[in-house]
């Protein structure tokens, strides 16, 4: 016999062993009945972690003159290679981790769409650090708060929104460095260093990738259905999923020819996963700056060669309205992807026909990474109302209002569930699942599944309000709005709007005796909340309509304030 047999051997890959035992070559997990016969060795695939540094790679590697384009306002754009930006990127990282940061550390950006947004994400990320977006929209107090929970040391933001980042900071209990995105901007005497001054005085490129795929890789805070806000924590392996699923040929489709506008912000659930897809394909990533208005948004489609658009409703409302206004034409534009709320059937029609496009539809949510579906271009009968079907990767369920599964599935209204690849379970800092026992995600909407498998979302079960693509909480408008010594109680509730989906609406009956103008009723929120969640219209009446329990009928209240 062989002394050969008894030595044990271990295997190349790592965490398998591999033994000589009887003369026959095994694996640990081999059966008793393998053990018994001749067994065979079963072969390996590579071990390759799905971390998102890998888009950026391969596209310098393969797409190396692809560029990233963004808006300069009246200096016109400003553009950069994949190759260019994955050796930025890796500087960055190197000067970060000289900063002290780790992987598994969150760094905040408080930016808009723009390279330097685009490079920081890549330079946190690379390292195995989460990009923790904030979104400029919201209050030095709601910002400061979640920078609170997510206990980010270091804030990267665009120049403009410097005195807001230098309010957050203050009212942060620890520490916060701030990086001003631009170059040379608000340079010495304690002023933040700019993004370009880090990447110039890196120690050279950093390693990328040296982390588990399960590891954090983002985290953006949503509305959650008590008010409170929530973060939702994004994993490489979640996102590097959620890009291969969105660039599938019934989804966004997206190849190295098209040149894609990212009209949806950066801070908003990775502007839809675009700055990973783009790179994934080589195909060209455009990004507007904060400059989303129709004139501004026209000329950069135009300039550019646009292909496909990825925006909210009122995006392309308010070009329609800049090209219907100048007679301009945006020819190279083909399709856009709309998301984030409702779109009546004219106003697709109105888009499609002023664009000269064709209007793909989705529906998602932040916590879904954030797509959940997506129609089909390839449908003949596509409608605003749909939202298309999900992916293979992302599975819809409706359930009665106890929670029970329908047992009819299609053309049945229930509340709408999902599960998923790149789903939450759990939200950041908490301890209780966000899933029920089956791994079901509890979404708030309402919704019908036709009988082709199209998803068409009938309303919310929740109150909170969708306007232009965000949440609105009208518990925190109430609570303010009826702390007034003038008013008795106060009510907020969505009424349909063309542009935005919905916008809110407050319902207010006074003391007896009191009064108060619209206008300082209005002043009461400023400051308080976010300028965007301001009512459009406050209506009053003399005695709110009360439920049987007490409180606020706001059944009753969108019945008679709630239409158009």
């Amino acid at each position: 016999m062989n002394l050969a047999t008894f030595i044990p051997l271990v295997a190349i890959h790592k965490h398998e062993e591999i033994a000589l035992i009887g003369g026959q070559v095994r694996a640990p997990h081999a059966s008793s009945s393998e053990l018994a016969g001749n067994s065979v060795l079963d072969g390996m695939m590579q071990g390759y972690p799905l971390t998102l540094d890998k888009f950026l790679e391969h596209a310098a590697k393969w797409h190396p003159r692809a560029e990233v384009v963004m808006s300069d306002g009246e200096n016109g754009v400003r553009r950069i290679s994949y190759q260019e930006a994955e050796s930025r990127c890796r500087r960055l990282s190197a000067a970060l981790i000289r900063k002290g940061i780790r992987p598994g550390d969150r760094v905040a950006t408080l930016a808009w769409n723009s390279v330097n947004h685009f490079e920081a994400l890549y330079g946190i990320i690379g390292l195995g650090a989460a990009c923790h977006t904030l979104n400029p929209r919201l209050t030095a107090d709601q910002l400061a708060d979640m920078l609170r929970q997510s206990e980010a040391r270091l804030l990267f933001a665009s120049a403009d929104l410097l005195p807001l980042a230098s309010r957050v900071a203050e009212l942060n209990p620890d520490p916060i460095e701030i990086v001003c995105m631009e170059h040379g901007e608000y340079r010495g005497g304690g002023r933040p260093v700019s993004l370009d001054d880090l990447i110039a005085d890196a120690p050279g490129p950093a390693k990328w990738g040296d982390f588990d795929e399960n590891s954090p890789s983002g985290l953006c805070f949503t509305s959650g259905t008590t008010g409170a806000p929530k973060g939702v924590s994004y994993t490489h392996r979640s996102s590097f999923l959620h890009t291969l699923r969105m660039l599938q040929a019934e989804q966004m489709a997206l190849t190295r020819h098209d040149r894609v506008l990212a009209a949806v912000p950066m801070f908003h659930a990775n502007a839809w996963g675009l700055p990973f897809a783009a790179p994934a394909v080589g195909a060209r990533l455009i990004l507007p700056g904060r400059d989303n208005d129709g004139a501004s948004l026209a000329r950069l489609i135009s300039g550019e060669g646009v292909t496909v658009g990825v925006g909210v409703p009122t995006i392309w409302l308010g070009m329609a309205d800049h090209l219907e206004a100048t007679g301009d034409t945006v020819p190279t534009l083909e399709r856009v992807i709309v998301g984030g709320s409702a779109l009546p059937a004219a106003l697709m029609e109105r888009i499609e026909r002023i664009l000269g496009c064709k209007v793909q539809t989705s529906w998602g949510m932040t916590e879904l990474s954030p797509s959940g579906s997506l129609a089909s271009m390839a449908d003949p009968d596509r409608a605003a109302e749909r939202s298309g079907r999900p992916a293979i990767g992302v599975d819809l369920l409706l359930k009665d209002a106890d929670g029970q599964v329908l047992a009819e599935q299609r053309d049945s209204e229930g509340h709408l569930f999902v599960r998923g690849a790149a789903v939450i379970e759990r939200y950041y800092g908490q301890t209780e699942r966000a899933t029920d026992a089956d791994g079901w995600f509890a979404t708030g909407d309402l919704a019908r599944i036709d009988r082709d498998g199209n998803l068409l979302i009938t309303g919310r079960a929740k109150d909170l309000i969708k306007s232009g693509g965000e949440w609105i909480n009208p518990a925190e408008i109430e609570a303010i709005v009826g702390s007034l010594p003038e008013v008795a109680l106060a009510a907020v509730i969505g009424r349909p709007s063309d542009r935005w989906g919905e916008r809110p609406l407050l319902v207010v009956s006074l003391n007896e005796g009191a009064s108060i103008s619209d206008e300082q009723l209005r002043d009461a929120l400023r400051g308080k909340i976010a300028s965007w969640w301001l009512p459009d219209t406050i209506v009053r009446v003399d005695a709110m309509p009360l439920a049987a329990t007490g409180k606020i009928d706001k059944m009753r209240l969108r019945s008679e304030y709630g239409s158009r």
